[in-house]
Order: C-alpha cells, then structure tokens, then sequence
C-alpha cells in the first residue's frame, strides 16, 4: 500500500477566501457568524449564519461561467485553485488521465434551486434557464474541476450529509494508497443560505439564534456555514521525489453506520469509525493529540461524540484536546469536513490548536478539554477529523505529521 500526503490546499468560507486567510483567523479565535444578507431575511425566524461576505464571482469567472456555475461550483472552483497552484502540479496528458477528483456536499445547488422556484411560483414564469439542471446537480463542482484541471480519472461527488466531505476525502485517499490514481483532488462545498435553505432547516428546530457553542452548557443549536475547502492528495514518493512541500500524510479512514435513526447520532457508531481509523492508519491511541470533532453545539450530537470519545481513548481521553471550529466558520454540512481538516493541518504543522469559540458555562458530560475560546500552542504529532452524519452515517480521517 502507497503512503499519501497531502500538497496543497485551499479554501473559501466565512473566515477568509484562502488558507493564510483562515489559519490566521483559527489562531485569532475570530467569529464568521454574523446576521445574513439573503432576500427575504424577516420572513425567517434564524436570521444569522457563517456568510461568505464580499464574494465578487466577476473578478475570477466570465459572464458564461457565472450563467454556468451555482454559488457551490464558484467556491469549489475558488478552492481548488489555490489548492492546485500551491502543489506546483501541472495536469499533462499522462498526469492527467489517471488523477481525479471526489467531492462532497449535500445540497449542490441549493441557490439554482431557490432562484427558480422562486421564479416559477412565485412569480408566475413559465420557463426557465437551460442550464438550470446542469447548474444545480451535485456533481456539477466535481465535473467542472475536473474540466478545469484535465482530471481523467474517477471523478464524481459524494452526498452524505454532513459527512459528505470526509467521505469524499477518504474514499480519494483510498484510490491514491491502492494506487487506483497517483493524485487525487478532494474536499467539499457547500452553498445552502438563501431563503429556502434557511427555512428548511429551521423545520427541524435544530438552530441556534444567537450563536454556536459546542460542549457549552448553554448551547442552543447550530449555525450554518457557506463555502468549500479542497486538498491534492499524492503518492509519498512521488511528492518526494518532485520536492514537493509536503503539509501532512493522511494515514487511515473508517466508516461506519448507525443503522439506527435518521437524525439521533449514536455513541457507538461513532465509536466504531474512530477505532477503524485509528486501526486503518495503524495508530496508538496514546499518539493521538487532537481531534478536530464533530461538535455542532446540539445537545445530541455533544454528549454523544465526548462519550463516544471517552469509549474510545480511557483515560487518555483526558489528555486530549478536542476543539470544534464550526463555532468560527459555522457548519457547512456537506461541506464542513474539508474546511475543519484545515484546522488538523494547522495543528501539524504549525502547532497551534485551534479553539472552541463562544465557550462560557462547562458542561459536566462534555468534560474533555475542549480548548476553550482561545488558540493553544501545542506538538502535535498524530490527529482525527470526525464527521457524523444524519442518517446515522460516520466518517474518520486520521492524519499525521511528517
């Protein structure tokens, strides 16, 4: 089996629209979340998300692209440049016919879909777009990066919920080890507030009004978030021997299912996908510093991961820190998992743990150290990223330095 490192990332979100940009913000322990500036905005009852502010898609696609690509196209496009560009690779024929690209997300065209709704109902129009179908389906970001980019190889996306990315990702790193492709592209988007994207959500009364606290005791709910985040995943030797900057290896995957309820996680679920990483990628326990969580500040989904946390590490899970960032760039769904594996690199290799911000009353079943409020400075040799899905879906990356 190949090693895999990763050689390049990017990323657009409600922090910043690169990865310095967003680093810099994970070390500040800055908010993304603030009031949104969507149409219709007083006839919902959650007026606040993680909004991608001073997004002008002129400056970097024509008039026929933008007709072209919903907003979570723009951004995977966005992402995958600076991803590309900081690998140094360029996708000749041979490259080219064998790399791909696997993306999450859960909604696709979530804004494609509103607009013309919108028109059709509400304003009586009898037509639409031609290109509203090509525009709006979920494999729309992965066809057209691979357009971009000459990927010949698999390519196709991934819809998970909120696992969509992570199983995107570790299902690319999967094709790199087996050998399957030498370079893969991976990650996920996201592009949900608009008008009906907000209040389809607001339906499962799972929202937050003011802000997101995961593991606070006071937590009421999680935020949405916009954007995308995506990765080069290479063979090692092949990255070595290129002299490629090498930011992190990838080093095991699990899934697992509930099988249980369509949105109530369950402990041992999660469990499970924790311990198939930690085993895929041949880990100690003891050699895991930090864990990107899933923790969407729901009362559910909290006690459910520090348990299954607890179940899976012992008393190592005190020495642990477990810090959730959608408490800065909010949750992005389909697209979160690819934005928090930038938290996991930043931990890598710059040693700084980024915090879980808005923490203010501790709450007895989520007693971990979840890094509260303020960035920490740590070595960190080995890490998990977790993602759990409504659907009872779970996804785990394990990652470590090289």
């Amino acid at each position: 089996m190949k090693r895999v490192v990763i050689t390049g990332a990017g990323t657009i979100n409600a922090l910043a629209q690169d990865v310095p940009g967003t680093f810099a913000a994970f070390r500040e322990g800055r908010c993304g979340i603030g009031p949104l500036d969507i149409r219709d905005v007083e006839r919902l009852a959650v007026r606040i998300g993680a909004q991608v502010k001073d997004w002008e898609a002129e400056a970097y696609f024509n008039r026929q692209q933008i007709a072209l690509y919903d907003r979570f196209t723009q951004f995977t496009l966005h992402a995958a440049r600076e991803a590309v560009k900081q690998s140094g690779l360029h996708f000749c024929e041979e490259l080219g016919l064998r790399a791909g690209v696997v993306l999450g997300t859960a909604g696709g065209g979530v804004n494609t879909w509103d607009e013309n709704y919108r028109s059709v109902y509400e304003e009586g129009k009898n037509r639409v777009h031609p290109f509203v179908v090509p525009k709006l389906m979920n494999n729309a970001a992965a066809s057209h990066v691979s357009m971009e980019f000459n990927l010949m190889g698999p390519s196709f996306s991934v819809a998970t919920a909120c696992a969509s990315s992570n199983h995107a990702m570790g299902l690319a790193f999967q094709m790199v080890r087996s050998g399957a492709a030498p370079v893969m592209l991976a990650g996920g988007s996201e592009a949900m507030l608009c008008f009906g994207g907000i209040k389809a959500w607001e339906g499962l009364r799972v929202m937050s009004r003011d802000a997101c606290r995961p593991f606070c005791a006071n937590r009421n709910g999680m935020v949405q978030g916009e954007g995308a985040g995506v990765f080069v995943f290479e063979e090692y030797e092949r990255a070595r021997a290129r002299g490629a900057d090498i930011l992190a290896e990838l080093a095991g995957f699990a899934m697992s299912s509930d099988a249980a309820d369509i949105v109530m996680p369950s402990r041992h679920g999660a469990s499970r996908a924790m311990e198939g990483a930690l085993r895929d990628a041949g880990l100690p326990h003891e050699a895991i510093g930090y864990i990107n969580a899933h923790g969407t500040g729901t009362t559910a989904n909290d006690k459910t991961e520090c348990a299954a946390v607890a179940d899976v590490f012992g008393q190592h899970a005190d020495r642990l820190m477990i810090s959730s960032t959608k408490s800065m760039h909010g949750h992005l769904i389909g697209g979160t998992g690819a934005v928090e594996l930038l938290a996991c690199l930043m931990a890598l290799r710059d040693g700084v743990v980024a915090p879980t911000i808005g923490y203010q009353e501790p709450d007895p079943e989520c007693a971990l150290d979840v890094v509260p409020n303020e960035a920490r400075e740590a070595r960190v040799d080995a890490v998990l990223s977790n993602a759990f899905a409504f659907g009872g879906l779970n996804a785990v990356l394990a990652l470590r330095r090289v």
